[in-house]
Formats: C-alpha cells, structure tokens, sequence
C-alpha cells in the first residue's frame, strides 16, 4: 500500500498504473466492508462527491469529517487524528490548508494517505485532467496543453505529470505567480497568446482562490490580462477548454467559452470519480 500526496510520489509508471486502472471496469471490490475516512479543512463539491462515490463503487464505506470535527492542529495535532482515524479506516484522505499536515499524517500511520488538495499539490485533479486529455486527444503523445494564469496547486500538479509522461505543457502566467521551477517539457512565458498558439487543449483556474480574500485586488490587477476569451480561443481553433471548477466567468474566462461546443469541464469533473476510484485502487495494491 501507498500514500499518494504528490503526482511524483507516482513515477511514471504508477502514474501509468493509475491512468489505467481508472479506466478499467473490472477493479472489484476491494475496500468491501471497509471505511474510508473524508477529511475537509476546505469544503469542495466536486471532491466530496467523487470521492464518495468512488468509495462505494470500491465496496467501501466513506465517512465524511468536516473540520470542526477533529480539529487538525489545534485541537489534536495531524499525527493524532491520522491515528485515530487509522483505527477504523482502511485509507485516510484528507483536503488540507498546509501540505505539512498530509506529510505528518502520513508519516504517523501505515494506513495510505490519499492528498484530496493542499496548498502545494491536487494530485486528484491532474490525474482527471490527464484522463480527459487522452479520452479527447486519442493519446497523451498527441496533446500540447496551454495553462493560462495562476501556477498555483492544481497547475503544478499537472505540471509534475505531463514532465512525467513527456506531454508538452507551457504555462502563461505574470510575474510572481509562476511556477517557481523548471521541469522537462514544461515551457514558461509571460505572454497567454504564445502559449495558446497550436494548443489543442487549454486550462485556467480562478484568480482568487479559496483563502486568498487578502490579496484579491493585487490578483485581479495581474491577471486581467490573462483571462481565456474567444479572441485566446481563436489562436488554437478547435482546442478543447478546460477548467477544474468552480469557475467565475466573466473574471478568468469568459461564459461564451465555457458553454462552447469544445468545452470539456463537465467531462474533467466526471473523471474526478473515476481517477478517484483509480487511484485509491492502485493505493491499495492493484496495478502493481
């Protein structure tokens, strides 16, 4: 059994694995009479969602723990609730403000740690993304995916998989909110049109995420510029747009592209459940 709090806890091959795994109908089930703890310092639909589903669809039982409930960090330290938790479930998964609280968790407990978001990482996510890309482009050896504006947790993640895989990736964002390190396959600029141009994919997050109320208007003013229109769209006719959700159209795109023909948001969000299902599959042993 593994944890899985970053895409490069995977390796090429697990992150194969997992690709793989997602889509296989045949994973059996294997949490079959066992829990699932569902951690969320952070509320999110789309991950609650997905990943109870992809728990029951595992034969397993997801119980879902809001903050308030266990206090991680303040009032019992990430260690003690990955043991207690590890008491009962079969795996922990847990939505967190600060990576350091998976990376304790994990450290504390042989029950899999599975990273649902963090400040650093959304493994989940990327490996939905990658999902969807394959489905639309027919093979990941086919897909060159423009990310326009913030670097944040989710554009590295898919940052850290694409580098993995050989997928060609470039990035658009202002100064500051870069990714802050190079990787293979992966290309920075500053200019959205240079990395739009003979992409067949292209994906945005929000501006302002949950947590960064403060720094709302500094964020607005540097990425207004960035924002993904018809007029980006056109430099890729026919890419695909992608976005993790939930989405401020009119701020970081535009609603004209979101309710486009070659939209696949809806089609990212399903995958969530089954690379959900995947992955905790492949945590538990299958793929391997």
């Amino acid at each position: 059994m593994s944890d899985l709090l970053t895409i490069a806890d995977l390796g090429r091959e697990g992150l194969e694995a997992i690709l793989a795994l997602s889509e296989s109908t045949g994973l059996g089930r294997p949490l079959e009479g066992k829990g699932v703890a569902l951690v969320f310092q952070k509320p999110s639909a789309r991950t609650r969602n997905s990943m109870e589903m992809a728990v029951v669809q595992l034969g397993g039982h997801p119980v879902y723990i809001q903050k308030e409930e266990v206090g991680l960090g303040t009032r019992e330290s990430a260690e003690d609730v990955a043991r207690t938790l590890a008491c009962y479930h079969a795996l922990i998964a847990a939505r967190v403000m600060d990576h350091q609280d998976l990376v304790r968790m994990a450290g504390a407990v042989d029950t899999p740690v599975l990273n649902m978001l963090s400040d650093l990482a959304h493994p989940l996510q990327a490996l939905a993304d990658l999902l969807t890309v394959k489905q639309l482009a027919g093979s990941l050896a086919d897909a060159r995916i423009a990310y326009i504006g913030d670097a944040n947790n989710v554009c590295r993640s898919l940052a850290e998989a694409c580098s993995l895989l050989g997928v060609e990736m470039r990035i658009a964002a202002p100064e500051g909110y870069e990714l802050g390190e190079d990787l293979p396959h992966i290309r920075q600029t500053r200019d959205p049109a240079e990395a739009a141009s003979g992409a067949n994919f292209v994906y945005t997050d929000v501006w302002v995420s949950m947590g960064q109320d403060e720094e709302s208007e500094a964020r607005m003013r540097a990425f207004r510029p960035y924002q993904v229109n018809e007029a980006l769209m056109a430099l890729c006719p026919g890419a695909h747009f992608l976005h993790c959700l939930p989405a401020r159209r009119g701020e970081e795109v535009t609603h004209e592209v979101m309710e486009h023909s070659t939209s696949a948001v809806w089609r990212q969000a399903e995958n969530r459940m089954h690379t959900a299902r995947g992955a905790m599959a492949w945590m538990l042993g299958a793929g391997r």
